[in-house]
């Protein structure tokens, strides 16, 4: 039965995370560059670094929770199993989500600081 239950969790865990990932890199880009006013190369190069970032620890994550993952005996604990262990990974990317959000929009604020703002010195 673990067999079938790592079968149906890396499936749904890869579409998730994959979908999910192209979703943030294609509608995140825009948030990401009126964050940092317009600047697109830096928005280009944090968006692909978030997109490898993310694709990396989720798969990784994924992959190391089948380790610790019981043994099945029964249809109800397959059940069970998939949807508890999809549901880590899918609160896993809510909080690295909103984790990556606000460590760019703190970024933003610093760049746009009267002490770092090339605009305001000159």
């Amino acid at each position: 039965m673990n067999t079938i239950a790592y079968i149906v969790y890396l499936l749904l865990t890869y579409l998730i995370t994959v979908h999910v990932g192209l979703r943030f890199y294609k509608n995140g880009r825009l948030y990401i560059l009126n964050l940092l006013n317009g600047d697109e190369e830096l928005t280009n190069f944090i968006n692909r670094l978030l997109l490898v970032g993310y694709y990396l620890l989720n798969l990784g994550y994924a992959a190391m929770m089948i380790s610790f993952w019981e043994a099945i005996t029964n249809w109800i604990d397959l059940f069970t199993s998939i949807c508890i262990m999809t549901g880590r990974i899918m609160l896993t990317l809510g909080v690295i989500h909103f984790m990556n959000m606000t460590v760019i929009y703190f970024l933003s604020k610093q760049k746009q600081s009267p002490l770092t703002s090339k605009k305001k010195l000159s």
